[in-house]
């Protein structure tokens, strides 16, 4: 039987193991943490609970899909909640934009901004949708290691203007300035600069209208809860707490690894869920041309700060997902991707997860998960003294707005910053979303699900194709398997 050994336990790394599981692979998993879910931890403080990673779930039937493989059901392992209210946006003028499943009360929000951008946003939605039909439904499960391939979806790309950026193609649609931005944050959610950010990453306002946005009863932790269970039912062996410290191979060939203790595992094949450019940075022999060309030439997504609060009050008011815009955007954008500083104004996501489950906090209270997008860590920014200055700019700003009173009411409160993520993470620079979605990093150009570097070697996860966010790197997983099945087990 193949051994198939798979580093880090996150939503790719999870998704991954399964489906080797199903090919009749023998399975291990080695996970850093001492709990799988990657990013997708649990934070836990007086009675508040803070989902510490990903909130947003899109696609929940590629969850389905892996519960699905061994004849199981989602549904019976944890309960995922449609939500009516997708985002709702708030901007400094006062006015709140709310996004949702109903498409007619989307469009009616839409008509209080500038009734000639109702018919905007379904030209806008058409061409999402045809992103969609190709850049999802054709492509996200197919292998970009071969250059022909890229070479061949030309044509599409040409037709479909994928030179433009994100803020280019709303802006084609849309005349208001506040929903350009409303509709142009969709690569700020996988870690893009929407000025920059090819339009193909506009496939989202349409995959969103599709499957709609669910949150799971008990949060992501309660997702990664479920798909633990299921790999402990199909006899996935998992261990936490082991720390990878670099690949072992036999000339091209990956036989296993090394841990941080020195000790050797032994496998037939690996599947890395770890950041790709930290993968082949710090953990890979003899790193060949491509790889090396690749991360030379490579931008990465911005750093996340993420302040975690738990309050003794409730903000009936507040939706379970907001975003909080600031007075800049291109420029505080700027200073984020390009010039690596700190701007003193802040965009935000706050996630009031108690909005739909109560259970996240005490009664009659809230928790709050507030990320503002920052530079990474090529900029030189002291992030021990940074950080708290910030978490005190952000509670500032949102009690004079969104949520007033909000210092006098805080029962517990901590912080994460891009430095945190480079350490607990071994995300390279402390990015949030490994390397950037621009085109010249996407598809065959992004780092491939079939390793440049090693035979037998396989890359899931944000940095891999199709890229980040959950619906990416659950499809990285698929890619995987489809890569696996075609070649012979000695092969």
């Amino acid at each position: 039987m193949t051994h198939t050994l798979v580093i880090g336990g996150g939503f790719g790394g999870m998704a991954a193991a399964l489906r080797a599981r199903k090919l009749g692979h023998d399975v291990t998993l080695l996970e850093r943490g001492h709990a799988l879910g990657g990013r997708a931890q649990v934070f836990e403080d007086k009675g508040y609970r803070f989902d510490a990673g990903p909130t947003v779930i899109t696609a929940a039937f590629m969850f389905e899909e892996l519960f699905e493989l061994f004849g199981k059901r989602l549904s019976d392992y944890v309960e995922m909640i449609d939500l009516d209210t997708w985002y709702e946006f708030y901007f400094q003028d006062g006015r709140r934009f709310r996004y949702g499943a109903d498409l007619d009360d989307t469009l009616e929000q839409i008509a209080r901004f500038n009734p000639r951008d109702v018919d905007g946003y379904t030209r806008l939605l058409e061409h999402s949708k045809a992103i969609f039909d190709v850049g999802f439904t054709e492509l996200a499960d197919k292998p970009f290691h071969r250059f022909s391939t890229m070479v061949r979806q030309i044509p599409a790309l040409v037709r479909l203007k994928s030179h433009r950026s994100v803020w280019g193609m709303v802006s084609h649609y849309l005349e208001d300035p506040s929903l350009r931005k409303a509709f142009s944050i969709p690569p700020l959610l996988v870690g893009g600069n929407p000025f920059k950010t090819t339009s193909i990453y506009a496939l989202i306002p349409y995959l969103e209208r599709k499957w709609g946005v669910q949150f799971p009863r008990g949060g992501t932790g309660a997702l990664v809860g479920a798909l633990e269970q299921l790999m402990r039912e199909e006899g996935i062996h998992i261990e936490t707490g082991v720390s990878v410290g670099r690949l072992q191979a036999q000339g091209r060939r990956v036989t296993g690894v090394v841990l941080e203790d020195g000790s050797t595992r032994q496998a037939d094949r690996v599947i890395a869920n770890a950041d790709a450019a930290y993968l082949y940075k710090h953990m890979t022999p003899n790193l060949p041309a491509l790889p090396k060309l690749k991360l030379k030439a490579a931008k990465y997504s911005m750093g996340l700060f993420v302040l975690y609060l738990g309050v003794d009050a409730r903000y009936s008011d507040v939706a379970h997902h907001t975003i909080w815009f600031g007075e800049q955007y291109k420029t505080l954008l700027a200073d984020i991707f390009d010039h690596h500083v700190l701007n003193e104004d802040v965009s935000l996501y706050v996630h009031r997860p108690t909005a739909t489950d109560e259970s996240f906090a005490p009664p009659g209270c809230d928790s709050f998960y507030i990320l503002a997008p920052v530079p990474n860590l090529q900029g030189d920014i002291d992030w021990a003294q940074e950080g708290t200055r910030l978490a005190e700019r952000i509670i500032a700003s949102l009690s004079k707005t969104l949520l007033p009173g909000l210092e006098h009411h805080i029962a517990t409160q901590f912080h994460m910053t891009p430095a945190d993520f480079g350490t607990r993470y071994l995300s390279e620079h402390g990015s949030g979303f490994s390397i950037a979605p621009l085109f010249r990093q996407s598809a065959w150009f992004r780092f491939h699900n079939k390793s440049e570097a090693l035979d037998r070697l396989y890359l899931v996860g944000a940095g891999t194709h199709p890229g980040a966010g959950l619906p990416g790197v659950v499809s990285s997983a698929k890619v995987v398997e489809r890569l696996m099945a075609e070649e012979s087990p000695d092969g």
